[in-house]
Formats: C-alpha cells, sequence, structure tokens
C-alpha cells in the first residue's frame, strides 16, 4: 500500500534543498552547453531534428543512414511514462521481455535482446550487470538506434540500442513538483529543480520516490532516486559536466504466473506464487559521469569522458523452476539466494572536426576507449524435486519453512576492453552524403569458478565496419541504404577447452525519412535484413557442451510518425512486422522456429488535443497498443495470445504553474500477457490502473 508519510518525508527533504534563489520560470536550454552528446534545444512543438548517439555527432537525422527514433520530454510526459517500459509501446520494432519480477529493463529491439550491455547512459555503456530498472525522472530524450552499433560503440546485439540522455543543468532557475497517486498501491512523488550556482556554475537535481502499482497485494514495491548533476564552465571553450545516479529498489521477487499444460488463463491475474514473508530483494544502482569538452580555435572539439557505475542485486525469494505434478495443481518450487555485484568503469576521448579537400566537405570523428567490467554471481538453491517446497496454484498456502540451500554457482568474471574507432561523414554536393565508419575491438576475460577452482581465458579482436548512404530528395525528405555489421563475445569453452568464437552479425538496411515544412511532424519508413551466426548450440559430439554454430535471423519493414499536427493536435504511431526464425541450430526441434518472446505484428498510436478554456488549458488523448502472437518456449509447446489493450489521458491547467492530470490504463481490464520465461512461467500485464496526478512550479 502506499505510504503517504514516509513520501511527505521525501518532499519535505528535497524542499529543504532547493538553494534560496530558485524561481519558477519555465526550463530553457543552456546555450553554452557543448557536449555532443547533451541535448542542445528543447522543441516543445516539433521534432527532435538530432539524435547525438547515432554518428556521436550533432547530425541532423534526414542526414543519417539509420533508422533512428527519439522520444522527446514532450513525448514522455504526454504519455506519462515513469518507466521506459511505459514508451517503448510506442516505437516500432521494440518487444518487452522478462524483466525478472519488474526490477531491470529487458527489451528486444528488431528480434534481440538488449539486457545485457545493449543501452547507453549519454553514449556511455550502461546495461552490463544486473542493475536496476530505469526511472524516467532525470530523463530528457531516448534515442532508440536501430541496426548495429558497433561501429561506434563496440559489442552489441545486431538489432539496435537505445541511448538515454538525462536533464542538464541550466542557468535559468527552475523548479517543479509532482505528485501522484492511484490504485494497485501506486503513490508517487518527484522534484526536478535547476538553477545556478555562480556565473559559471550551474545544478540540476531530481528526486523520486515511488510505491509501485502491483497486481498483487502481495507485492509491495518501493523505489528511490536520486539524480544531482553540475555543469561547470571553465572558459569560454572549455566545459565540465558531472551526471550522477542512485537507485534503490526494494522489492520481492514476482515470477509471474504459469501456464498449465501450455493454456493461460486458468489462474488469477493477482495470483501470487512466491512467499509473502520473504525479505524484499535489494537492486541497487550508482552510477557517476565526468564529460570534458574544450573547443579548439580552428574549430575541432576535444572531448573526454569517465564513467563509473555499480551494481548489486541481491536477496533470497521463491523462484518458480519446478514441474507442475500429475495432480495439475501441485507446483514444486526451489528456494533461493542471489548476490549479483557488478563494477563498470570507462574511458572515453575523441576529436571531432571538418575537413574541406576541394568538392568534398568531411565531418572526421576519430576516438578511444576503454574499459573494465568485473562481475560476481553467487547463486544457492534448494535442491530440486517434487516434495519439496511445493505451493498448490489454486489455493496457495504460504509461510512454509525454508528449505536448506546449498551454493551452485560462484564464479568472478572480469572483462577488459579497448576500442578505436573512425568515422567520415562526407558531402557529396547538395543531394549526397555518405557515411563511412569502423571500429576496431580488443576483447579479454578471465572467469573463475570459485567452486571448481578452475579459471577460463579468452582473448578475441573485432573490426566492425559500416557504411551508409544518403539521398537528400529535397530539404525536408530523404532516402538511405546502410550495411553494418556487430559482435558480442560468448562466454564459456567448448568441450576442449576452447573459447568460443564472438557472435557476428550483419544487417542491410533501406528506409526514407521526412520531416514537415514547419518541423513539426516527422515520419520514417525502414526495410532491413539481420543476421546472427555462431550462435551457441549444443555439441553434436557431447551434450553436455556447446559450439559456436548457429544461426538466426530478423527481416521485416518498421514505421514511425509523430508530432504537432496543427495547433491543438499532437499524435504518435508506429507499426512493424518482423520475420524471425532459427536458420541452424543442432537442436532440429529449434530450425524454422520463431525468436522467443517477438510478434509478427505490432503496432501503437497515441493522440492528444490541447485548447484553450475560458480558464487556464486542457489536454484529453488516448493510445491503443497491440503486440501480435508470440511463442513462449524456443520449441513452440506454447503460445502468448496477441493482445490490445487502450488508455485515456486528460489534463487540467488552471493556472500557468499548477497543472492537474488523470490517467487510465489498460482502459477495458484485458488478460495478457507481456513475455514468458522457461518452460513454466508467463509474465502478466496489470490489470485497469487509474493515476490523479497534481504538477507544480516554482
Amino acid at each position: 500500500m502506499p505510504t503517504p508519510t514516509r513520501i511527505s518525508h521525501c518532499i519535505a527533504a528535497a524542499l529543504a534543498l532547493l538553494p534560496a534563489s530558485a524561481g519558477a520560470a519555465e526550463p530553457t536550454a543552456n546555450p553554452t552547453t557543448l557536449d555532443a552528446v547533451q541535448v542542445r534545444s528543447q522543441r516543445p512543438a516539433g521534432e527532435e531534428r538530432s539524435a547525438s548517439g547515432a554518428t556521436r555527432t550533432d547530425t541532423p537525422l534526414l542526414e543519417v543512414p539509420q533508422a533512428v527514433r527519439v522520444l522527446s520530454r514532450r513525448q514522455l510526459d504526454d504519455l506519462n511514462a515513469n518507466r521506459l517500459a511505459d514508451a517503448v509501446d510506442y516505437v516500432s520494432g521494440v518487444t518487452r521481455l522478462n524483466d525478472f519480477g519488474g526490477t531491470w529493463d529487458n527489451y528486444a529491439i528488431r528480434g534481440f535482446s538488449n539486457a545485457n550491455g545493449g543501452s547507453l547512459l549519454n553514449g556511455f555503456a550502461s546495461s552490463r550487470g544486473y542493475g536496476p530498472q530505469r526511472d524516467m525522472v532525470s530523463v530528457e530524450r531516448v534515442e532508440f538506434l536501430k541496426g548495429p552499433s558497433a561501429a561506434l560503440y563496440g559489442s552489441g546485439e545486431p538489432g539496435g540500442t537505445y541511448n538515454v540522455i538525462t536533464k542538464k543543468p541550466l542557468f535559468a532557475p527552475f523548479n517543479r513538483l509532482i505528485v501522484g497517486g492511484g490504485n494497485l498501491g501506486y503513490a508517487r512523488t518527484t522534484l526536478d529543480s535547476t538553477g545556478p550556482l555562480g556565473q559559471r556554475l550551474a545544478y540540476r537535481l531530481n528526486l523520486a520516490a515511488e510505491d509501485g502499482a502491483s497486481r498483487s497485494t502481495l507485492v509491495d514495491s518501493h523505489k528511490y532516486v536520486l539524480a544531482p548533476a553540475l555543469t561547470w564552465q571553465l572558459g569560454e571553450a572549455t566545459t565540465l559536466d558531472y551526471d550522477g545516479e542512485l537507485i534503490r529498489i526494494r522489492t520481492p521477487l514476482d515470477r509471474g504466473l504459469i501456464n498449465v499444460g501450455g493454456k493461460l488463463g486458468l489462474l488469477p491475474r493477482d495470483r501470487f506464487l512466491g512467499e509473502p514473508g520473504d525479505p524484499d530483494l535489494h537492486v541497487n544502482g550508482d552510477t557517476h559521469q565526468l564529460r570534458l569538452v574544450h573547443e579548439l580555435a580552428t574549430g575541432w572539439t576535444l572531448r573526454a569522458g569517465a564513467s563509473h557505475r555499480e551494481t548489486s542485486f541481491h536477496g533470497r525469494a521463491a523462484d518458480l523452476l519446478g514441474t507442475l505434478a500429475a495432480d495439475g495443481r501441485t507446483l514444486s518450487r526451489r528456494d533461493s539466494w542471489r548476490t549479483l555485484p557488478a563494477r563498470d568503469s570507462m574511458l572515453q576521448f575523441e576529436v571531432e572536426g571538418r575537413l574541406d579537400t576541394g568538392m568534398l566537405e568531411h565531418r572526421m570523428l576519430a576516438g578511444i576507449e576503454g574499459s573494465r567490467l568485473a562481475t560476481g554471481m553467487d547463486l544457492a538453491y534448494s535442491a530440486l524435486s517434487a516434495d519439496r517446497y511445493p505451493i498448490d496454484i489454486y489455493a496457495p498456502v504460504y509461510g512454509q519453512a525454508h528449505p536448506p540451500l546449498a551454493f551452485t554457482t560462484s564464479s568472478d568474471d572480469v572483462q577488459r576492453a579497448a576500442g578505436l574507432f573512425l568515422q567520415d561523414q562526407i558531402g557529396l554536393g547538395e543531394r549526397w552524403k555518405l557515411l563511412a565508419g569502423v571500429r576496431l575491438d580488443r576483447f579479454e576475460q578471465r572467469v573463475e569458478n570459485n567452486l571448481a577452482g578452475t579459471r577460463q581465458r579468452q582473448r578475441h579482436s573485432k573490426a566492425s565496419p559500416r557504411l551508409g548512404v544518403v539521398y537528400m530528395a529535397g530539404p525536408q525528405l530523404s532516402f538511405y541504404a546502410n550495411a553494418s555489421s556487430s559482435f558480442r563475445p560468448n562466454s564459456g569453452a567448448d568441450e576442449n577447452g576452447n573459447a568460443f568464437a564472438p557472435e557476428s552479425g550483419r544487417s542491410f538496411e533501406l528506409g526514407s525519412k521526412w520531416l514537415s515544412d514547419d518541423e513539426g511532424v516527422s515520419a520514417s519508413l525502414a526495410l532491413f535484413d539481420i543476421r546472427k551466426r555462431n550462435v551457441l548450440t549444443r555439441s553434436p559430439t557431447n551434450a553436455n557442451f556447446s559450439i559456436a554454430a548457429g544461426e538466426v535471423r530478423s527481416r521485416g519493414v518498421e514505421a514511425d510518425v509523430s508530432g504537432q499536427l496543427g495547433e491543438h493536435w499532437r499524435v504518435t504511431a508506429s507499426a512493424a512486422y518482423l520475420d524471425t526464425d532459427v536458420l541452424r541450430d543442432n537442436n532440429a526441434a529449434l530450425v524454422g522456429k520463431r525468436l522467443l518472446n517477438i510478434p509478427d505484428f505490432s503496432g501503437s498510436l497515441f493522440a492528444i488535443r490541447e485548447a484553450e478554456l475560458a480558464r487556464g488549458r486542457y489536454g484529453i488523448g488516448a493510445g491503443i497498443t497491440h503486440v501480435g502472437e508470440r511463442t513462449g518456449t524456443a520449441t513452440d509447446t506454447y503460445r502468448l495470445p496477441a493482445y490490445t489493450t487502450a488508455r485515456l489521458t486528460a489534463y487540467w491547467q488552471p493556472l500557468p504553474r499548477l497543472k492537474l492530470s488523470a490517467d487510465v490504463y489498460n482502459l477495458f481490464d484485458r488478460e495478457y500477457y507481456t513475455a514468458s520465461w522457461g518452460a513454466l512461467t508467463v509474465i502478466p500485464g496489470l490489470g485497469r490502473q487509474w493515476t490523479l496526478g497534481a504538477q507544480l512550479d516554482f
């Protein structure tokens, strides 16, 4: 249940932190911001024109030979997106996957999961290890970069990545307090405060305290976020930025429901199959980033950055790892304990500038990057048998004694990587733009099995090129094509003790982009074909080992439209068709099957109308999302049904500094499942949820 006392204490503490000079002006972009990964302007009535993550330069989206979808702060506010999961349904080709009981982010882009290392925070890797789910309180925008990004960022999946851009300090004072609550145990308070601390120093502080909505009264989750930021103008040409983020999540592990003999819907949506008396899981994440930007007199720019991120995930929980007995109602479980720490450090240095050679205009980028990732994994489980830790799925009785645990896994993993990247964006007259880039990576990994007393090492070097071309049919219309590659190291070794070859991906893409004359509406269309090789598959000579010989494919078409239609309407729409399948695997039962949890079709539409009233201003909107049928297991033993959900939103702004809002999610109270995990478990979506909120600027 919501805890008003605790949240009110958070509000009081937040207000006490504000400087006395804070005012009530609307936030405006800091005109002195220089860093290429920062938001350079706010466009409340139009579309974002650039995405720094796509090229690591401030290149207009029309001139980028790659599908890029940017969710601006205005769009995130329209969707009332407090989590990234609240927004991804409105991006083509992005699918929700198993989120481990709502504790972490896990999405597939074009059919490929980006859970481990597949996302960026201000251009730095941000999802390696088991970190907490992203909160949107400190987010300015999210850039979804479709297709491989290895030519700029190194190891990753070929489907794409997303780059989260955080809010930057402003020299104009501004404060915003938002308080909200609703059914399903939901309550949330946030504070956004920014302003000057002197002529050359500005701060920004974002705070959030939340009791999360839950499908069961037996599950209470709590989240706290502290995100400070500083901008220091060291001189007319030099800026130093700091961005921090501390997240604390306390929640029971809610693994979801199970399918019974391949059938779904036999259990009520609020059934909890864990143990309510278990202590909460603790999921923590601390991130610190520094970026130094210096503009040279020659017009070139030097950028240096450092990032350090520590995450931890630990706690006890009942895992649904067992089987369903012959009576069709007794589920065997395993008690478990997890300790999953991680430390991720990264350094970046790059130089960017322009160079003209005859009739060719070059925008050059060169950089180096080094990183060290250290993770640990300690897992303890109870024995798995039919009479151990059972639960009646139709009439659960909680409070059983915990069975004894024994460690099954204890390992330490250290990964070191170094990369050198080069990129040239070439202007071939007014119509043609060429992008050529390559990154050279060297990767080393050492894994120690503390139980067996063994150690494995692997070293790999990889070159990742990409080539793209853009034809500007006019100032508002472009066509493009690209070819790019990706890689991702495979952990472990084969039966001979040799390290696996890395996964290798290649992608071909054709597309078109359009921007209206007033820059208020944008549209994009993309066709793509992706193949990933060296996927681990069962060894044909020893079933207890794997070899890197599998191959999977994803191909399809995506479309996105968003922007301001006239004075009153704002619209976001997306659609994607994905054809995914396993091309090669030594398990014949997998060949020809669709990729797990990936729908063939998905789409969304959200529209909001705003207008003036006799007193104040109002907005009213509605949205609809559709996700097609998906395979529940890799061998397709059951299916997750397609689902369509609807939502409503409304606000009234009686005063310039006060806004009241109301939202209803899953309007028709549909029962649906966002993902599956293992042979039994499915992740149910929330029932109908309503929220009320008040926003005060001061």
